[in-house]
């Protein structure tokens, strides 16, 4: 036979949590609204449920190890009965969100953002944009796009407005798996496109080393470019964490000058923003802390 269930009363939970907070009845009472008694009676029942929760010492209460084991568990349950209220409470969220990012970061680390946004909000709808980092960044100033990740050198700002800053990962050179392009003079070098927000770093540390270059390919698609460093036609340079498995890291050194690590700042248009926009820009935050993208940002 299934024994009964029973359901504790989430207001002696938080007349308990206020309690432990604040070691005194007429204190939590008056946080609560209730009064010294009416605490008192709320305590004496949950007591009568769980055994001793406090130790009267004088005019004040110190917690049992019961009690102390009891405070977390009941924080918990505080805590999702009250995210529960609120996604009851709270209107489906709709409307349409901008978002503009690198052709890198599209393949790499949009997807498991955008999935996770779309199943909790179906319907909003995303607009995605694809364009190298100064074009993103006009947009967002321009009030085309509403939110933008954007790879821009560590420490750099872009006119008055500062982006806030997500990750920072290494540039690296990026060439076939035994490949020899990039042993090659003039060094074959393929960019997505001109306006790379990678191109002028490169450009300038091949510069420093004097080391002859040419560009192989720009065309203005990752695949292109994944395809002409595939082939060992020439190298490329990505950040670490957007290397595809099939392509090598190249290592700085004899041939290769090392190259500076980047920001990936994340952009967003003045004013007020929509719910869904903000309702995104938390997702972003809220995954790119997680350990998968944070471990692909420093591997």
């Amino acid at each position: 036979m299934h024994s009964m269930a029973r359901n504790l009363d989430v207001a002696l939970l938080r007349t308990f949590v206020a309690v432990a907070d604040h070691a005194s009845m007429t204190a939590a009472g008056n946080v609560l609204h209730l009064t010294q008694s009416a605490v008192s009676q709320q305590i004496a029942r949950l007591e009568d449920l769980s055994g001793a929760l406090f130790i009267r010492e004088r005019k004040t209460l110190r917690l049992t190890p019961n009690g102390e084991r009891f405070l977390g568990k009941a924080r918990r349950l505080i805590v999702l009965n009250d995210e529960l209220w609120a996604d009851m409470a709270q209107e489906p969220i709709n409307g349409l969100v901008r978002l503009g990012a690198p052709y890198d970061l599209v393949g790499t680390w949009l997807p498991p953002i955008l999935k996770t946004f779309s199943q909790a909000h179906p319907q909003v709808e995303i607009k995605l944009v694809c364009l190298a980092s100064p074009e993103l960044l006009t947009a967002v100033d321009n009030g085309a796009l509403d939110l933008a990740l954007v790879e821009e050198p560590v420490g750099k700002s872009h006119g008055k407005s500062h982006g806030e800053c997500l990750a920072v990962d290494r540039l690296v050179w990026v060439g076939a798996k035994g490949g020899t392009a990039h042993l090659k003079t003039p060094l074959p070098v393929s960019m997505v496109a001109e306006t790379c927000a990678f191109r002028p770093v490169v450009l300038q540390a091949l510069g420093e080393v004097e080391l002859p270059w040419r560009t192989m390919f720009e065309s203005g698609s990752i695949d292109a470019t994944h395809a002409t460093i595939r082939a060992d036609l020439a190298v490329t340079a990505w950040l670490a964490s957007t290397v595809p498995t099939d392509l090598g890291i190249l290592p700085f050194g004899e041939r290769l000058p090392e190259l500076p690590s980047f920001a990936i700042n994340l952009y967003q248009t003045k004013g007020q923003i929509p719910r869904a926009v903000s309702e995104l820009l938390q997702q972003i935050r809220h995954s790119v802390s997680s350990p998968l993208i944070a471990d692909q940002a420093i591997a």
